[in-house]
């Protein structure tokens, strides 16, 4: 027997020890890796449902049967049995010098002459001026598909002289048309131009400033203290809540340098934007805001190019400038571009620095300039939730469509311009 035993060296014994012991614990081992992937299924699921709901209550919002009541009847403004929208513009425009007060017809063709006007632009006016229609009432777009014979006596019977008919709160007159206190006439045109001129200053500024210090810091700084704190307080400023951002813009654009972000050191004097609170002031304000984002995420597309590329490059006798430009840069250039759209994703849909430097909430003029007043969309957005006219929150349920619209075509040039550095880098 001890002849038996002793066959097995020391080492062999503890490798067969070892290999049960393994076995033991490998069912232990299967049950954890079920149970964690069920969790992360039921995570998914989840985030996909509240996901869904949250479409569902926006898209449920932006469309629906609407009940309008007109102060006068399109029917009684025809003329010898021809409706009202077929008429001439000649006798569109008598309809209106009729039916508005002089003034105010005079302060409609001192906006637009009705002789330069369209067609369409003047029934429009006939429409908003004359018929004036307004909203009784709305329904959701559930209730309008599912409980439509109910909406129909419900209507006839509360509003006897309303029209009611299936409207769409988004359209391309929600696009082009500014911002007004009556829900039928009112648009996002002023607040969309407000948002592609803020975000078009911040990419401007920040995503070069956010690529030249990563690459400092990944290809030229020393690993000394100096660069340790710089990298921490980037890293601390990447999770500091956005309205301090706007405390800073106020302070140091609004304030500090008043001259240069209201126009005045360029000689562009407008009473109205003299306090410095304009788009040029967003857009700086923002660009700080993303800044450590972008710092962060080009930092890690910089990193993750193989360093035996810069190597191979300086091996052939190329420069440190040469290497990073001709070989770090384009390889990291995809992930820099990712970075890009988180950090675009989170400017473009901010609302709390542009208020703090002074965003308008209620603007009705286009932005022309670096220097004018401004409003964006989710600003808009917030106005609108905040009024208690329910077809202001149905407004802003349309705005958010446009505003996710907006975003995902932005991302999407980004990605196109990310995929095709890839296919140059392969």
């Amino acid at each position: 027997m001890s002849r038996i035993i002793n066959q097995y060296s020391p080492s062999q014994i503890r490798s067969n020890n070892k290999q049960e012991q393994f076995d033991s614990n490998l069912p232990v081992r299967h049950r954890r890796a079920k149970t964690w992937h069920l969790i992360f299924q039921i995570s998914t699921v989840i985030g996909i449902v509240v996901l869904m709901a949250l479409l569902y209550n926006i898209i449920n919002q932006a469309f629906g049967f609407v009940a309008f009541e007109s102060k006068v009847n399109p029917d009684s403004l025809a003329m010898d049995g021809i409706s009202l929208e077929n008429l001439s513009k000649e006798d569109l425009i008598r309809i209106i010098q009729d039916k508005v007060t002089a003034s105010r017809f005079r302060t409609l063709e001192k906006e637009k002459p009705f002789l330069a006007r369209s067609h369409e632009e003047v029934y429009s006016v006939v429409i908003q001026e004359v018929v004036k229609p307004k909203v009784a009432d709305s329904w959701s777009l559930f209730d309008s598909l599912f409980h439509r014979k109910t909406i129909l006596v419900e209507s006839a019977e509360k509003y006897p002289q309303a029209r009611l008919e299936f409207h769409s709160w988004i359209g391309w007159d929600t696009v082009t048309t500014p911002q007004s206190s009556n829900p039928l006439n009112a648009g996002v045109r002023t607040a969309i131009l407000g948002s592609l001129w803020t975000i078009a200053i911040t990419i401007l500024v920040a995503f070069p400033i956010g690529v030249g210090a990563a690459i400092y810091l990944e290809e030229y700084a020393t690993q000394s203290w100096i660069s340790r704190i710089i990298q921490t307080n980037i890293n601390n400023l990447a999770g500091v809540p956005s309205i301090i951002y706007g405390m800073l813009g106020l302070a140091i654009f609004v304030r500090a340098f008043n001259l240069f972000t209201s126009g005045a050191a360029f000689g562009y004097t407008d009473p109205a934007n003299a306090n410095g609170r304009t788009i040029l002031s967003a857009g700086l304000t923002l660009a700080l805001l993303i800044l450590p984002l972008l710092i962060i995420n080009s930092q890690e597309a910089i990193r993750a190019v193989p360093s035996s590329l810069r190597q191979a490059s300086f091996s052939l006798g190329a420069t440190k400038w040469q290497t990073v430009w001709y070989h770090v840069l384009p390889n990291a250039i995809p992930g820099i571009l990712t970075g890009s759209i988180l950090a675009i994703s989170r400017a473009i849909g901010e609302t709390a620095p542009l208020v703090v430097i002074g965003a308008s909430t209620f603007i009705t003029f286009d932005p022309d300039s670096l220097f004018s007043k401004f409003t964006s969309l989710p600003i808009q957005i917030y106005q609108w939730t905040s009024r208690p006219q329910a077809e202001f929150r149905n407004l802003a349920a349309a705005a958010i469509i446009i505003l996710l619209i907006l975003l995902l075509g932005l991302n999407a040039s980004a990605i196109l311009l990310r995929n095709r550095f890839n296919q140059r880098v392969s």
